[in-house]
């Protein structure tokens, strides 16, 4: 499986367990939601700053959020 979609489903699911809509996490970590969208989608290459609000985002460590990639 191709990186992105597998970072997309990574972060996918840590949102699910948050219990928590694409829009209100990507207004948490002021990202555009269609931005976001893409991302999780795993149709978007993200740049490091990005991945960054996201672990942050989570309240999780950059290597907790790529783990089991």
């Amino acid at each position: 499986m191709m990186l992105k979609k597998q970072f997309g489903e990574r972060i996918k699911e840590l949102r699910k367990n948050k219990d928590i809509s694409q829009e209100k996490f990507a207004l948490l970590i002021n990202m555009d939601r269609t931005y976001y969208a893409s991302v999780e989608s795993g149709k978007r290459n993200i740049s490091l700053e990005n991945i960054k609000k996201i672990a942050n985002g989570f309240n999780i460590s950059l290597e907790e959020l790529f783990r089991g990639l």
